[in-house]
């Protein structure tokens, strides 16, 4: 299923009240734009060395050399989903400069609903709990889960309400508490051929973004496309642990990685076509963080196959390991409070999920620099 959407679909019944229809071309009437990004990372950290030395059965694995994580934030006491994504929140809301009353719509796209410790909860939504901790009252809120393109696949459905007219501004938010599938891992984990190895690179990491309408002209959320291979469903299965709290995770890392390598590059020709940009004119592209050998191996397929190279491969998983669907907007936030980015700047957000999911947004960055920094 491919949904690129750079054409709209219907508005949804349930706010036909407040949509506007599409344009006589078949084009939404409005753009969005990012207006604020905010994370909430723990303090805590374990190192892959030390990760690795307290494994049960002392596998001599060079976690670091092998993945490019030299360590990960976890959770610390009374931390969980829910104070990880209000925390992620509260910043963005900042950022932005709005108060949680201005929104109109909050996705919660978390893996983990943990509350209260290891405790996954479905029902009532996570969404919920965050709309009402962070007092954003006026919002319609639901919950959504497509494993780590979680976050993308929620800017993907805000930006369409947004492009239609449905919604004027709604957040984006997940917090990741997976660091127990790590600690799990290390009691199984023998050698470097198990199917338990990549738990071993994950961090936690909350993390939020406001979309809202665009002024009249301004660049903003270009392309949005996601596209599904569920033949490649198996590769990457989770369930709850049988021995301790939390859940295990069984990867087929290097299948997943070789049609992963193999199908990307196609749908990032098509978006960079409907872009009207060649690879060599994209400044960042940011890639999901499973490994940096896997992402530098990605670099050089991609630059073969389509000719050129972006400017910049952001590469964060040194300090941060593979948090799910918040890598990218950790990624977002730290070029942003470092200062790399500038007015005019092409970006390429790239997800890669279980399922196996290909997710890809566009978006050129505005005056959203000049709300972080040294500065502020």
């Amino acid at each position: 299923m491919d949904t690129t959407t750079p054409v709209a679909t219907a508005p949804v019944p349930w706010m036909l009240s407040e949509a506007s229809p599409v344009t006589a071309s078949g084009h939404a009437p409005f753009s969005s734009r990012f207006a604020g990004i905010g994370v909430k990372i723990p303090e805590p950290i374990v190192t892959s060395v030390d990760l690795v030395r307290g494994a049960r059965h002392h596998p001599h694995i060079d976690l670091e050399r092998l993945t490019g994580v030299h360590e990960r934030h976890v959770a610390g006491p009374g931390e969980d989903s829910l104070s990880l994504a209000t925390g992620a929140a509260r910043e963005a809301l900042d950022r932005a400069g709005i108060q949680a009353a201005d929104l109109d719509m909050l996705i919660s796209c978390s893996i983990t609903r943990y509350r209260d410790g290891l405790n996954m909860r479905m029902e009532p939504p996570l969404s919920l709990d965050i709309k009402t901790a962070i007092g954003a009252s006026r919002a319609t809120s639901f919950d959504i889960s497509n494993a780590c393109a979680g976050m993308l696949t929620g800017v993907f459905i805000l930006n369409d309400f947004i492009r239609r007219g449905v919604v004027r501004r709604g957040m984006v938010v997940s917090g990741e508490y997976i660091s127990a599938l790590g600690r799990n891992a290390a009691r199984e984990v023998r050698t470097i051929l198990s199917s338990q190895l990549a738990s071993l690179t994950l961090g936690d990491a909350g993390a939020a973004a406001v979309l809202e309408r665009a002024p009249a002209g301004a660049a903003g959320i270009g392309i949005t496309s996601f596209t599904t291979l569920a033949e490649h469903s198996r590769l990457c299965l989770a369930y709850p642990s049988k021995s301790a709290p939390g859940a295990v995770m069984y990867t087929k890392a290097r299948t997943l990685q070789e049609m992963a390598l193999e199908d990307t590059p196609q749908l990032l020709r098509e978006v960079l076509r409907l872009s009207g940009m060649r690879l060599d004119e994209v400044d960042y592209v940011i890639p999901h963080q499973t490994s940096a050998r896997a992402i530098t191996k990605g670099e050089r397929i991609l630059s073969r196959e389509l000719g050129g190279s972006p400017k910049h491969m952001v590469i964060n998983i040194q300090e941060y390991g593979n948090t799910a669907s918040t890598t990218h907007f950790l990624a977002l936030h730290r070029y942003l409070e470092e200062g790399r980015f500038k007015p005019g700047d092409k970006v390429v957000l790239m997800a890669l999920a279980s399922g196996l999911e290909f997710g890809i947004v566009t978006f050129t960055v505005d005056d959203l620099v000049e709300k972080y920094g040294h500065g502020h």
